[in-house]
Formats: C-alpha cells, sequence, structure tokens
C-alpha cells in the first residue's frame, strides 16, 4: 500500500513537471507582441494606412460607370431616339450609358498623395515598433523583479535555516544551565521575524508573477513559471561605450525616430499637394450611348405608286408616280446597335480665384511642415536626454553593486565572528540578531542592485539596437 501511494505521488509530482511550461523572457515578449490587444488595435491603425495607400494608387485610373433606364411616356412625349414629339401615344423607352473619366494632368497632386500616403504607412509601423519596443522593456522589468524576488526570498529561507539551528543550540545551552533563558526568547523571535519575512517575500513574488501575467493578458498564472538563467559576474568589463556613441547609433535604429522623420516626409508632400493645386488640371472623358422605342420603325423597302395630278391634258387625265417607304418593326438589338453613339471631350479647369482656398492651403503645409521639424527635433533631443540619464543610471546603478558586493563580503566575516562570540556566549542574543538583520539587508541591497543594473544595462541594449535578452549576461 505504501509503494502504491508513492508511486501515485511521483507520478503526479511528473504530470505536474511536463504541463508546466517554462516561459524564457524572449518567449515572454513574443507571446506578448502576438497578443497584446493594445497592439492588435495598432496594427488595425496599420492596415487602414495601408488600405489609403492602396486607394491613392488606384485612383490613378480612369473612373467608370454604367447606367441604364426604363421609360414609359403617356401623351405628348419625346422620343430619344429620334428626337421627335409623339401625341397621345403610349411610348416606352430603354437607355444605357457607358461613361468614364480620367485626369490627364492636375499639378502631379495624385502622384505626390501616393508618396504621402506611403510615409504615413510607414510611420505608422515605426509607431508600432515603438509600442512593441515599450512593451518589451515592461515585461522585461517585471521578469527581472521576478528574480529579484525569487533570490530575495531564498535569502530569507537561508536566514532562517540558519536562525532555526540556532534556535535549537540555544535551547540545549539554556537547558544546560550555559545561557539565560533570555537568550532563547531572543532567538526565537528572531526565527518568528524571519518566518514573517519569509511570508512577506512569498506574497510579493506572487504579486510580481501576477503582474508579469497580467502583461501577457494570460488567464492563470497555473502552469506558468519563467526560466531563471544563471548570471556570472556581471561587473566584468567596464561601459566602453559613450553616450554619443550610444545616440548615433539609436538616432539610426529607433523607430521613434523614424516615424517622426516619416510625419516630417508626409508633411513634405503634403506641401507639394497643396501648391499642385495652383495649376490647371485637364481631363478627358469617354462616353457610350444606345437605346430603343417600341414605336420607332424602319424602312424595310419602297414602293411605287401613281397619283392623279387632278387635270387633263387633250382629254386625257395626268398623273406622277412617287417612290412610297415601306415601314417595319424595329427590333430591340437592332436598335441598341444602331442607336449607339461615342463621345470624346476634354475639359480643363483653370484655378483663378477660390476664396483663397489654395493659398490657405499652402500656408497651412507650411507651418505642419515646420511643426514636424520641430517635433523631429525635439524627439532627437528627447532621446539624448534619455539616453544620458539612462547611462548615468547605470554607471551609478554599476557602483553600487560593486560597493554592495564589497559591503556583503565585509559584513559576512563580520556576521561570523560575531556569531563565533554568541556561541561561546561573549554576545547577546539582541547583538547577535541586529548582526544578522544587518548581514541580511545587505545581502537585499546587493539583489537589489544586482538586478538593477541589469536592468538599466538592458535598456542601454534598447538604445543601441540589440534585442532584449538576459542569455549575453
Amino acid at each position: 500500500m505504501k509503494n502504491i501511494f508513492v508511486f501515485c505521488f511521483l507520478s503526479f509530482l511528473f504530470s505536474e513537471g511536463i504541463s508546466q511550461q517554462v516561459w524564457t523572457l524572449e518567449k515572454c515578449i513574443l507571446y506578448a507582441q502576438e497578443n497584446n490587444i493594445r497592439l492588435k488595435q495598432q496594427e488595425l491603425d496599420t492596415r487602414f494606412m495601408k488600405n489609403n495607400l492602396f486607394k491613392s494608387k488606384m485612383d490613378l485610373l480612369p473612373d467608370i460607370n454604367a447606367s441604364a433606364s426604363q421609360n414609359y411616356s403617356y401623351g405628348r412625349a419625346l422620343d430619344e431616339t429620334t428626337y421627335e414629339f409623339t401625341e397621345n401615344q403610349e411610348v416606352a423607352s430603354t437607355n444605357a450609358n457607358l461613361n468614364s473619366r480620367v485626369t490627364l494632368f492636375n499639378g502631379l497632386q495624385q502622384f505626390n498623395t501616393i508618396r504621402q500616403e506611403e510615409f504615413n504607412f510607414l510611420s505608422g509601423l515605426q509607431r508600432l515598433e515603438q509600442s512593441k519596443n515599450n512593451l518589451s522593456l515592461n515585461i522585461a522589468s517585471a521578469y527581472l523583479q521576478i528574480l529579484f524576488s525569487t533570490e530575495l526570498l531564498e535569502v530569507a529561507e537561508n536566514q532562517l535555516v540558519v536562525t532555526n539551528l540556532q534556535v535549537d543550540r540555544t535551547s540545549k545551552l539554556v537547558e544546560a544551565g550555559s545561557l539565560p533563558r533570555g537568550s532563547l526568547y531572543e532567538i526565537q523571535s528572531q526565527a518568528a521575524a524571519e518566518e514573517v519575512q519569509i511570508i512577506n517575500a512569498r506574497n510579493q513574488l506572487e504579486i510580481d508573477y501576477l503582474s508579469l501575467t497580467q502583461l501577457l493578458d494570460l488567464d492563470t498564472l497555473d502552469s506558468f513559471a519563467i526560466y531563471m538563467p544563471e548570471f556570472g559576474d556581471i561587473v566584468d568589463d567596464e561601459i566602453i561605450y559613450t553616450v554619443r556613441e550610444i545616440y548615433e547609433t539609436a538616432l539610426t535604429v529607433l523607430p521613434e525616430i523614424k516615424a517622426a522623420e516619416y510625419n516630417l516626409m508626409s508633411a513634405e508632400k503634403g506641401l507639394v499637394i497643396a501648391r499642385g493645386g495652383r495649376y490647371p488640371s485637364l481631363y478627358m472623358g469617354v462616353s457610350f450611348g444606345t437605346g430603343y422605342s417600341d414605336i420607332r420603325q424602319r424602312v424595310i423597302s419602297t414602293e411605287e405608286i401613281t397619283l392623279p395630278v387632278g387635270q387633263t391634258i387633250n382629254g386625257v387625265p395626268v398623273t406622277t408616280t412617287s417612290q412610297v417607304p415601306v415601314f417595319d418593326n424595329y427590333p430591340f438589338t437592332d436598335q441598341f446597335s444602331d442607336n449607339a453613339s461615342t463621345v470624346i471631350s476634354f475639359s480643363l479647369n483653370v484655378p483663378i480665384l477660390n476664396g483663397w482656398f489654395v493659398n490657405n492651403a499652402v500656408s497651412n503645409s507650411k507651418l505642419n511642415v515646420l511643426n514636424e521639424i520641430y517635433e523631429l527635433e525635439n524627439t532627437e533631443k528627447d532621446l539624448y536626454k534619455e539616453i544620458q540619464q539612462a547611462y548615468a543610471d547605470a554607471l551609478g546603478a554599476r557602483k553600487k553593486y560593486v560597493a554592495s558586493t564589497k559591503a556583503l563580503q565585509a559584513m559576512r566575516e563580520s556576521f561570523n565572528y560575531t556569531e563565533q562570540k554568541y556561541e561561546v556566549g561573549l554576545v547577546n542574543g539582541f547583538d547577535y540578531n541586529a548582526a544578522k538583520n544587518q548581514l541580511t539587508r545587505t545581502e537585499s541591497d546587493l539583489l537589489q542592485a544586482k538586478y538593477d543594473y541589469i536592468f538599466r544595462i538592458k535598456i542601454l541594449d534598447y538604445y543601441r539596437g540589440i534585442p532584449l535578452s538576459l542569455e549575453e549576461i
């Protein structure tokens, strides 16, 4: 029975291990970029822009429209197939038309509109990439926070193990009469406080996991665990690149800079389009039409008839002959073929005075270009300030990590010395606990400095166009 229980328990653990997914930072970023609702909405915006670009290209094609009508007339009406009026007749007529119109020249506005819509589309793509990068940085921050909280929990658990050993040892010394009972109470109080710290650390870790899963839009924390990378000596090398070098690289790779540049190009094309309104516009039109009338007849032959003139010559009546047309029904298909007509027309529109519309459009377009120039300059200046701050933060984080490493080494030696004195009764429990708490704070400070420095380095990598990853540390 016992063997069966052990087998079932191991099977449960094994199945849990299989079902649990381990998420790397790269997997988290990829998943978020594919499933984030905001990004999907922004992707829809870029598709709208792509449709606008396609429409601007299709505007170069001629307009082609067809129409047909069926008419019934009573009384006096115009027969459009003969352009004659009918009297007291019922007329049924059918008309069909095909029209086309194409722009031959309008100041190259259509071609410049295509370029403008292309720049708008490219700007939209870059803004989408910028949103992806911002989301990636948020995920990296949440990911590193989990790593920090995990190690902090491990430190708290290790400290509790050491404290529990001291509780056992102190209890034995108290029972042997070597230490007063107050020392046992002090070390037990320390153990209880460290248990609370462990609970707080676990709660914080759960909150950090929740924050990451919310960024990923995951419904549950079940079967979710992140990959725990092994970091080596993260301060092995100095930061060898300068702020200026990072900035020059960022100008060529960051999407926010490219988006601002495309917006400026779009505004410049908008100015060219507005100026194109000052030129004459030339259009060509082609129309084809035909019709049918049910009262129209056609001549199928002629016949000769003799008509009396009404007088005689030498007693013989005078007559005359004439060719009289013979009419028959005019079939629908024949009328449609015979009544067909084609018209080719050209029209020229010369702008003279349109309420200052063109000049006002040109003036506003110039202001828009100027505004986009300022926007690009402001984006570049903000970027330089951000890189300056990020660089200073990275340097400060590195110095703090180096100092925290040295402080922890010294604190461990100091605590070991205090622990040895405590074991021989030269230090009371209060001083021992104070030294132990100081060691815990120093370890916590080191962990915080460590992950802060890692995140700052990753931000500098982002400005250099390097994908976010924890494998290169």
